[in-house]
């Protein structure tokens, strides 16, 4: 008995010597301590065709210019600073893959919008810009409000051909696993559409639903981990997780004509921050 509470007295310092240590630590080097990995399979990200004009862009050491389009978790709703918004890191993660090109990625999003009020500003953001790659984040909106009931595919296609008619590559991007988005019994039914659309007209997708599925299912990683407060929108990690995905996605499908066996290899399935 007495040497037990001995031991227990004994241990009370060290106990307060490590709570000491980690309030003495930096709050970035906490938060960046329990955040978990950023994992998900190459097979979520990887595109279905190459980005045929983004690689003929690369090959003559061109700038390459990148248009985001979409509504609030393109503008950054969410992120604790526009620098951590999902076209900002994409930026920082392509430079990463291609350090000796020139890549501008700009941020075309506007908070609240849907496919059609998108698509009325793609002469002035988009088309304007001259750009390479467009990635067009689109269907969130419409599933919160109920507004399914208008033909998403007819509008789809309408902002394709614009997009196209620039020579521009294009990769949607569908709307985000969020308790808000799930919580809608049509959520995977546009998820759906938009793949199917993808499909028949040849473009590529970024499946933003399923990656963010898998960090939950597969990672178990707790949704308020990556969703903001609100139960919408992404935040600092998540988005930064989204950019590295879509980095890699994009470097690889640039990169697939040319690509040699040494340096496919090179591209994990698996991707840490």
């Amino acid at each position: 008995m007495q040497c037990t509470d001995l031991a227990k007295r004994a241990m009370k310092p060290l106990a307060v010597a490590a709570l000491v240590v980690g309030l003495a630590l930096p709050l970035s080097a906490l938060a960046e301590t329990a955040a978990p990995p950023c994992n998900a399979p190459l097979d979520l990200v990887r595109m279905a065709n190459p980005l045929s004009r983004v690689a003929q862009k690369l090959a003559s050491n061109e700038p390459i210019t990148i248009v985001a389009i979409g509504s609030s978790s393109t503008a950054g709703a969410g992120a604790s600073t526009p620098a951590a918004n999902y076209p900002n890191r994409l930026a920082v993660e392509l430079k990463q893959h291609f350090p000796k090109s020139s890549i501008a990625v700009i941020n075309r999003g506007a908070n609240g919008e849907e496919i059609a009020d998108m698509i009325k500003r793609f002469d002035a953001a988009v088309v304007a810009a001259k750009p390479d790659l467009v990635l067009w984040q689109l269907g969130t909106n419409s599933i919160i409000r109920d507004h399914m009931s208008t033909d998403h595919g007819v509008l789809i296609r309408a902002g394709l051909k614009k997009i196209r008619a620039t020579g521009a590559d294009v990769v949607l991007i569908d709307p985000q696993f969020a308790p808000k988005v799930t919580a809608k019994p049509e959520a995977a039914h546009m998820v759906e559409l938009i793949a199917a659309t993808a499909k028949q007209e040849d473009v590529d997708l970024f499946r933003r639903f399923d990656v963010m599925k898998h960090w939950v299912e597969v990672d178990h990683i707790a949704l308020e981990t990556f969703v903001a407060a609100d139960g919408l929108h992404l935040n600092d990690w998540s988005y930064a997780c989204m950019a590295k995905g879509l980095g890699l996605a994009i470097a690889e499908a640039a990169q697939r004509p040319v690509m040699s066996a040494s340096s496919s290899s090179s591209l994990s399935p698996r991707w840490a921050p």
